[in-house]
């Protein structure tokens, strides 16, 4: 289905702009939530019975979605990353996909999947343009894998994996690390890198659950590092890209390269340029921000372009100094009950 986008309601937009916040950061990097729907049940993202869906007329639609994407790209974004929830369970996605790369002035359109409905549509991704794939995978055992994601489909993650690999699109997997779930994969996970140009990135687990477990903080970059040199240490920090969130690691003799990134201790907050929007429109400033902003809201109600980025502009204004600052502001909304399907992964 081919979609037919509305031109934008604009008002004086001026064409290209940046956004700064107050502390000097500009935001160049949306990650957009097309859904908050998943085919997995991870431990550290939802309950295993699931969420209590958005209902879809309070999803954007792809008109709206390919409006704000246009919109930041006029304000100065360079790099778009789909999320969601699983973005292929969302029907036409690889139409839209298609429609975002055209947006003139984006240098980077990606996506993060959790693989098990990729693998038919990775000659489309690359014809699309997509050079980057972030994969979760949390263990290469089958039985973890179910007990982990409720499921049963290693398998097709792997086959992902092949995949994209085989059409030339650099994959970093994305590995949530949980005390008593996946600590025995991280060293297999690290021998991947060995014989493919792959990245495997260690994640601290975070605190968007939706209630289904109680995080535990052992497993700190700190320990996934000394854990990994442990077994390789001859592994050596290499030079990290700006505004990176992890800390990279090369291992002699490997094609690829580890990652660790610090996603509770927040360590990476003052190179901040990322801007989230969740599946319903609400435009997050931090991952640990509730949101003060719903686009949707705002285009359905007929604003302008220029009204929206004025809007965009105060709120990036407000943005936090760090993670933590954010998390102090919302203590008493107990947060750690927010599912991250719902905030956009």
């Amino acid at each position: 289905m081919q979609v037919e986008y509305p031109p934008a309601i604009s008002l004086f937009l001026p064409e290209q702009t940046m956004i700064t916040d107050s502390y000097g950061r500009t935001m160049n990097y949306l990650r957009l939530a097309v859904t908050d729907r998943c085919n997995l049940r991870c431990a550290y993202c939802m309950p295993e019975e699931g969420l209590d869906w958005i209902p879809r007329k309070e999803l954007m639609t792809y008109e709206e979605m390919w409006r704000i994407c246009s919109l930041f790209v006029k304000m100065g974004v360079e790099k778009i990353r789909i999320t969601g929830g699983e973005p292929f369970v969302r029907k036409n996605l690889l139409s839209f996909l298609k429609d975002i790369s055209g947006v003139s002035g984006l240098r980077e359109l990606t996506l993060t999947t959790n693989g098990l409905l990729t693998a038919p549509a990775v000659p489309e991704l690359k014809k699309i343009g997509i050079r980057t794939v972030n994969l979760s995978l949390d263990t290469l055992d089958k039985d973890r894998f179910i007990r982990i994601t409720h499921r049963n489909g290693l398998d097709k993650v792997l086959a992902t994996l092949d995949g994209l690999l085989q059409h030339d699109i650099a994959v970093k997997i994305n590995t949530v690390v949980m005390e008593g779930r996946n600590i025995a994969d991280i060293i297999p996970l690290v021998q991947l890198t060995k014989t493919l140009p792959v990245s495997v990135r260690f994640i601290e687990e975070m605190p968007f659950n939706g209630g289904s477990h109680q995080v535990c903080l052992n497993w700190d970059h700190k320990h996934i590092r000394e854990h990994i040199q442990g077994y390789f240490p001859g592994m050596l920090r290499t030079v990290d890209l700006p505004n990176a969130t992890a800390c990279n690691y090369n291992i002699p003799g490997h094609k690829g390269d580890v990652g660790i990134i610090a996603a509770y201790t927040r360590s990476f907050c003052g190179t901040c340029n990322r801007i989230r929007i969740t599946p319903t429109g609400v435009l997050r400033t931090c991952l640990y921000d509730a949101g003060k902003l719903n686009l949707k809201d705002a285009m359905r109600n007929g604003n302008t372009d220029a009204e929206l980025q004025n809007m965009i502009t105060d709120i990036i204004l407000g943005k936090p100094k760090d993670g933590w600052e954010a998390q102090n502001m919302l203590v008493k909304q107990h947060r750690e009950r927010e599912s991250m399907a719902t905030i956009g992964g």
